[in-house]
């Protein structure tokens, strides 16, 4: 809990915004998101001090924090790297952040990086069979939660809980050559320095035959734990407001810098003079 004055000025500038091309928030929102992130800054730098000439993406990266740290800036380069022909037409974050690491250098992309292991048990033989993946982000289902507003704690438990397989949705097991009970979980092999989660917002509505976003709020503690006593801290929320053809996106960030809460909204950055971040906060992420 950060328990310093509120009316203190900061020892640093506030951070500076990104310029938007048309519709390039949810890029913006993602950049400034890892601009604060440290550790993949300075291994981004690294990576281009070592590799001048490297086909990665952080050439680009840095050009571009490098002059974040100066004024505002514009993602031109970032924007051509990525292919981004037309920046009038709204994206997704989520998938742009993954696009952004899958093209940095794996030194620098580590930073996010986990490892799951789903274990599946036959309840008859009891053999275990382990499938292994890679990912970004842990995406959490909006529906189930003890409380009316979604928990993200009750989400991360439920992602790790064990589930049951039986009568209808029994699993084959190749060892007993016949479908049987079945346990599968989730389990953490390997803990990201820097733990991203996906709130799954948007559902199917068969009623309508579209995408419908489930504006339910978000109860976000300030530090989770998730299994095997791995504990993180909230740093970072990028926002998404409007539905699936049309939005904006902003991102609330607490600077490594001088340690304060701001509101990137594209050019315009925003201090948070007492952020609602102590505790628990209700949002829309």
């Amino acid at each position: 809990m950060d328990e310093r004055d509120c009316s203190r000025p900061p020892a640093h500038a506030q951070p500076h915004g990104l310029l938007n091309q048309g519709s390039t928030c949810y890029l913006n929102s993602v950049l400034q998101v890892l601009f604060m992130t440290r550790d993949f800054r300075e291994a981004v730098e690294r990576h281009t001090c070592e590799n001048p000439k490297s086909e990665w993406i952080d050439q680009q990266l840095k050009d571009l924090f490098d002059e974040l740290q100066q004024r505002k800036a514009y993602t031109y380069k970032i924007t051509n790297k990525l292919g981004i022909n037309n920046v009038n037409e709204q994206r997704d974050a989520a998938e742009y952040f993954e696009k952004i690491l899958s093209l940095t250098n794996p030194d620098a992309s580590q930073v996010f990086h986990g490892e799951c292991t789903h274990k599946t048990t036959c309840s008859k033989c009891h053999t275990c069979s382990d499938a292994d993946g890679y990912f970004w982000h842990l995406p959490l289902e909006l529906l189930d939660s003890y409380s009316e507003d979604y928990s993200v704690v009750d989400g991360v438990e439920q992602y790790f809980r064990t589930s049951y397989f039986d009568g209808e949705d029994q699993m084959y097991c190749d060892l007993c050559d016949a479908k049987c009970d079945a346990t599968t979980k989730c389990v953490m092999k390997h803990h990201p320095e820097v733990l991203t989660l996906l709130l799954k917002r948007f559902d199917f509505d068969y009623s309508y035959m579209r995408y419908v976003k489930n504006n339910r709020a978000v109860d976000i503690p300030f530090i989770l734990q998730i299994p095997e006593n791995q504990t993180y801290k909230l740093y970072a929320i990028v926002d998404h407001f409007g539905d699936l053809r049309g939005g904006h996106y902003t991102a609330t960030v607490k600077s490594p810098d001088d340690e304060r809460w701001y509101n990137l909204d594209d050019a315009s950055v925003t201090l948070i003079n007492c952020p609602p971040f102590q505790g628990n906060i209700i949002g829309n992420p």
